[in-house]
């Protein structure tokens, strides 16, 4: 006994019994429904990515890399959907799954967008020295000082800022960096300015 690739009905002839899909239509609408649902899920995650931008966490770079890999574990098990839906095997498990991770940018980018738009907390303001800078990518484009941390047990931070604030500041330059602990706890630079 099978499944239908498109309900998951159990089914004893080439037909659903409760669908009333063959194996061949079955297979078509899963693999569009696959697609459509796909591009829900890359648009989340552009979504994402400008979000982390407004309201820059300061753990941004552990976050985008957890993004990452949530992003491109899900496109692989896409991919295993549409492989076994073109074999005609049993999809129905990896499928749910799939359609489960679809929401995750959309929760990820409305966490971090609330995570700064909702907090009330009073900034915080540190004093640190810039000992680096760093400068990624394209699109969108990376920018970091790398300053001495005000956190213990580590070195350095990773400070998002703006092209001004990257051109502005230098190596040993003093700086004092304003943070907001964030409506959900997840703490985001606020600012970069000068002692």
């Amino acid at each position: 006994m099978t499944r239908c690739l498109d309900c998951g009905a159990n089914r004893t002839a080439d037909q659903c019994p409760a669908c009333g899909l063959t194996s061949a239509a079955a297979e078509l609408v899963v693999r569009r429904r696959l697609m459509q649902r796909t591009a829900l899920f890359l648009v989340g995650v552009i979504v994402f990515v400008a979000a982390s931008q407004v309201f820059p966490a300061v753990e941004l770079d552990s976050i985008l890399i957890f993004a990452g890999l949530a992003f491109f574990c899900s496109l692989a098990l896409g991919y295993w959907v549409d492989h076994r839906a073109r074999n005609r095997q049993e999809v129905e498990t990896i499928k749910r799954i799939y359609f489960g991770m679809i929401p995750v940018p959309w929760i990820f980018a409305a966490m971090l967008f609330l995570n700064g738009q909702l907090d009330t907390s009073r900034p915080i303001r540190v004093p640190a020295t810039v000992v680096g800078k760093l400068s990624v990518g394209r699109l969108p484009h990376s920018r970091r000082l790398v300053v001495t941390s005000w956190r213990g047990g580590r070195r350095i931070e990773r400070i998002p800022v703006d092209q001004n604030d990257y051109d502005r500041f230098q190596k040993g330059d003093d700086i004092v960096i304003q943070a907001q602990k964030g409506a959900f706890g997840v703490p985001w630079v606020y600012g970069v300015y000068r002692p």
